[in-house]
């Protein structure tokens, strides 16, 4: 029996309550040497909407599996038409505050690194630097026959070639990029083959039911063995691909400071929960710190 993913989390027994206290926060990063994780929840004031908060997509959708990706050819079929349609949506979103404000602070040298949990680039767009991107990019696609990867603007302008007029409009884009359209929307849509062996191509991240290369693992382990303190920034920690890492820093009795909106999976291993928006708080952390936003670029 194929067992599916860890999706939804229930707390088992009392958490901390969240706080509105910037304090903790502000106090890591003067000392510097944070290591910041950011989850879906730094890129909803950017239009892409989370998995598990208030009216995260999880509560309409159920994201695409590796397992179901490659049992079938149908199934890619849905996938790749939904998310050719939501590529268009996605590449428009842009940098919000909270992305400007963990790019200024590492500006600043507050930071000793970036690991995101996202795919949607937008750390980078705004001027962070040696970003880890845990569970990949959209700016890729991989072939699962030759491992050949290639820009995914290339296989976009494919992909219109074989589908011209393909322009359903869908109810809404997840935070994988993949859009919400009906069997009907679907219909024919066409997939394209690698251009170098003519295999599957899949994008360069990390589906539901597949774990994440245990390489990128250990570099995150080594970032959060260097670090001072762990700021946990947008993130439900629902599954263990980010929990290990915050469950890795309270066990070296490292600081985890945690901004969510929404109780989390690591409440209990955090010495604070910052119950703000995103860009709100940080944007306050980063005044308190004398340090303009607008220094960190676009």
């Amino acid at each position: 029996m194929r067992m599916r993913p860890t999706l939804s989390w229930i707390p088992s027994g009392e958490l901390p309550p969240g706080t509105t206290d910037l304090e903790p926060v502000v106090s890591a990063l003067s000392t510097g040497g944070v290591l910041v994780l950011s989850g879906a929840g730094i890129s909803t004031e950017s239009g892409i909407p989370d998995y598990r908060g208030e009216g995260g997509s999880l509560r309409r959708h159920t994201p695409m599996t590796y397992q179901d990706f490659t049992a079938t050819a149908q199934a890619r079929r849905r996938y790749w038409a939904r998310s050719h349609l939501g590529w268009r949506t996605f590449g428009r979103a842009r940098p919000n505050d909270g992305h400007r404000a963990v790019a200024a602070f590492g500006r600043h040298g507050l930071l000793s690194g970036v690991i995101t949990q996202n795919v949607d680039g937008l750390h980078q767009a705004v001027g962070s630097q040696d970003v880890v991107e845990l569970h990949g990019s959209l700016e890729r696609v991989v072939c699962l026959s030759c491992g050949a990867r290639t820009p995914r603007r290339e296989l976009a302008r494919h992909l219109e070639e074989a589908n011209p007029g393909f322009a359903p409009v869908a109810a809404a884009v997840n935070p994988d990029g993949d859009a919400d359209l009906t069997d009907e929307q679907v219909g024919d849509f066409h997939v394209v083959p690698c251009a170098v062996c003519g295999g599957v191509l899949k994008p360069d991240v990390v589906f539901f039911g597949e774990s994440v290369p245990p390489s990128r693992v250990e570099q995150c382990r080594r970032l959060v063995r260097e670090a001072t303190s762990l700021l946990v920034l947008g993130s439900s920690l629902t599954v263990m691909s980010g929990l290990r890492f915050v469950r890795q820093a309270a066990d070296a009795g490292k600081p985890v400071l945690i901004v969510n909106r929404d109780a989390t999976r690591g409440d209990q291993h955090a010495l604070t929960r910052v119950a703000l928006p995103l860009g709100t708080a940080l944007t306050a952390v980063a005044d308190d710190l004398g340090i303009p936003l607008e220094e960190a670029g676009a």
